[in-house]
Order: structure tokens, then C-alpha cells, then sequence
């Protein structure tokens, strides 16, 4: 009786834990469309809450796999729509698309397309834009939404049960983690994400400022 007391005083309301499940699948979708968002820091953060029994764990994995499946297949979309201009726009403010990137990218998704959109969901970088280039180069779409959704699911499914096995060990190790402290690691993670933005920045401008310099002293 203590016990059932004890969980129903820790359980996130209903109203709560379906906008969490919402927050899950919306993250992980705009990730999948090609913003950089902490998309498997959120799954794993719903894993852990899941492991506490604040949360089911088969409705997070469902609403990460569903996230996954929609934002891919929107940024295919996107992707076939915008063509290359897309990539040349990102290729301007990320340097992983250098245009060498892009071309050597795009043999392999012509050789290996399906297993590149299927494996790249569990690599942050293919996570991201696997959907637009698969729509870029014109991916027939029954192909690309097969891979997709099987890797989706399968990430999901993965990642979901093996944060919520590991939050249930640590959970007797490091005692309850709180939802408060699940919001920092996101925003962390942000915010470490940002500041790698920023020294690339740096980095890529260094260079460009240093040229009227060099050039004025061989004068």
C-alpha cells in the first residue's frame, strides 16, 4: 500500500505525460527535417524519466519512432524541392558540406541509398540531413520511406530501452534523477553545440582577416 502511495505521488500526471510525449516526437522530427536539435538526448531523457515510471516506455519509443519517420520524410520533401540550392546554403554555414563532402556523399548515396538512410539515423550527422539528400537526389520515395522507417524504428527501440535499462541501474547507483536535471543536460547539450558553432566561426574567419595583412607586408 506504502508503495502504491509512493508511485502515485511521483507519477507525472496524464495531461503532462502526453505533452511529454509530444516534446519527444516534435524534437526528434525537426532534427530529422535538418535542424540541429539534441534529438537522442531528448529519447534518452523520456528513457530515464520511463525508467522511474514517470513515463511508459513503449509510448516514448513510439512517439521518437514517429518524430523520426514524419521529420525525414518531410525533409525529403524538402530536399527534392530545394535540390541543390539547399545544400549550398548549409554548405555556407556548416563545413561538413564542403562541396567535395557533397559529391563524395552523393556517389554513395547513389550506390548505397537505402542502408545509408537506414544506418545514418544512428550517426548525428546523417541523422540530420539524410532525408534532404536522399530527396536531392531524387530517392524514389517507397525506397526511401521503407529505410526510413525501419531505421527509425529501429533507433528508437534501441536507444529508447537501453537508456531505460541503464536509468534503472543508475536509479539504485545515483538515486532519483529529476526532471529538472533531464532539462539541463538538453540545454547543456545545446549549449555546447553553439559554442562549437562559434569557434568554427571563429576559426573559418581567422584566416580571411589575416590575408589584407600578409598582403600589405609583401607590398
Amino acid at each position: 500500500m506504502g508503495e502504491l502511495l509512493v508511485a502515485q505521488a511521483i507519477a507525472i500526471p496524464t495531461s503532462v505525460a502526453i505533452l511529454a510525449y509530444l516534446v519527444v516526437g516534435l524534437v526528434i522530427g525537426v532534427e530529422s527535417m535538418g535542424v540541429p536539435l539534441p534529438g537522442e538526448t531528448t529519447l534518452i531523457a523520456a528513457a530515464l524519466l520511463a525508467s522511474q515510471g514517470h513515463l511508459r516506455i513503449e509510448f516514448v519509443i513510439a512517439a521518437a519512432a514517429i518524430g523520426a519517420i514524419v521529420g525525414d520524410s518531410i525533409g525529403y520533401f524538402i530536399g527534392r524541392k530545394a535540390g541543390r540550392r539547399l545544400f549550398e546554403r548549409l554548405g555556407r554555414r556548416f563545413h561538413h558540406f564542403s562541396e567535395d563532402r557533397i559529391v563524395r556523399a552523393e556517389k554513395y548515396f547513389h550506390r548505397y541509398g537505402v542502408w545509408t538512410v537506414f544506418f545514418g539515423r544512428f550517426v548525428a550527422l546523417l541523422r540530420i540531413f539524410a532525408g534532404p539528400m536522399a530527396g536531392m537526389l531524387r530517392m524514389p520515395y517507397p525506397r526511401f520511406l521503407a529505410a526510413n522507417a525501419a531505421g527509425g524504428i529501429a533507433w528508437s527501440a534501441t536507444i529508447g530501452i537501453v537508456a531505460w535499462k541503464v536509468g534503472d541501474n543508475a536509479d539504485k547507483i545515483f538515486g532519483r534523477v529529476s526532471v529538472w536535471a533531464l532539462v539541463g543536460i538538453a540545454v547543456l547539450a545545446l549549449a555546447a553545440y553553439v559554442v562549437h558553432r562559434i569557434r568554427k566561426r571563429r576559426q573559418a574567419a581567422a584566416p580571411t582577416a589575416a590575408r589584407p595583412e600578409s598582403a600589405s607586408a609583401d607590398v
